[in-house]
């Protein structure tokens, strides 16, 4: 697939300037602890290094929203350079407004890109009536950006996966699949050109609920995966939230279980009857 590279029109959307400034951010304790949440998934990981080009996929949802703008601001404090670029994929959903956001992101200071590519006419013919789409949806949106980022010379694709995302991949094959996998925080993609990065490993997405908010981003809603009831990683998500309701350090014990996975042996087949 070879995408249309063009920024669209605004669809007259009036210029947007954001409630937030970076000067401003420091007096504000709980931004402190969602950049320190991301400054140590880099350090922890080695996320970010010098002179990397970095691309931050954002969908037009609030956790790839804030994580441009955290991720800015740590690189204008960095002691060594890198460069973060937006880039949007326009899937040519029904309603999609990219007015409002495309502002809201440019007023940061860079021009976000934007490829355009009809992949939801593809996943609403291919799916088989009562399947997800999110399977072929994710897989035709990740080869698009990895073929852009190729090409325009991006050393790392950073997304906006955050700890719940991770936490819900986690159960969702240990439930469905009889795997324990999930994202893990740096990917070198089996293309083996790629390598992508998940800075918001630490964060809830309570805490970029919080921020999208409070920096009033235009989001742009999803019209395909959201459309569909039911679905196996809401069920999970919710359920998660109830646990976590009723022991807040869930979410992060869940999250610290991955890098401490303790394997033997079984003596052969085994059920849950012996």
């Amino acid at each position: 697939m070879h995408p249309n590279i063009e920024s669209p029109p605004l669809d007259a959307a009036p210029p947007i300037t954001p409630t937030l400034c970076f000067e401003d951010w420091d007096r504000d304790s709980r931004y402190l602890k969602l950049r320190k949440a991301i400054t140590k998934a880099v350090a922890n990981y080695q996320l970010i290094e010098a002179h990397d080009k970095i691309m931050v996929g954002v969908s037009g949802g609030k956790d790839s929203a804030v994580l441009y703008a955290v991720l800015l601001d740590i690189q204008r404090r960095s002691p060594y350079p890198f460069v973060v670029e937006p880039v949007l994929l326009d899937q040519k959903q029904p309603g999609f407004q990219l007015g409002a956001f495309k502002s809201w992101i440019e007023s940061l200071g860079h021009p976000l890109q934007v490829i355009e590519q009809d992949t939801y006419a593809i996943v609403k013919e291919k799916t088989a009536p009562g399947k997800t789409y999110c399977g072929l949806c994710s897989r035709l949106r990740r080869g698009i950006l990895y073929n852009y980022a190729i090409t325009h010379g991006f050393t790392k694709i950073a997304l906006g996966h955050h700890r719940d995302d991770i936490n819900v991949t986690l159960l969702l094959n240990a439930f469905y699949n009889g795997s324990l996998s999930s994202m893990p925080p740096k990917l070198h993609a089996e293309d083996g050109k790629n390598i992508v990065i998940r800075p918001l490993v630490f964060v809830p997405e309570k805490d970029t609920r919080y921020f999208a908010e409070s920096w009033k981003i235009p989001l742009i809603p999803c019209n395909l995966c959201g459309s569909q009831d039911n679905l196996k990683r809401q069920e999970l998500k919710r359920w998660l939230v109830q646990m976590e309701e009723r022991d807040p350090q869930i979410g992060e014990s869940l999250l610290a279980a991955q890098s401490n996975i303790k394997t033997r042996l079984m003596p052969g087949p085994w059920s849950p009857t012996e």
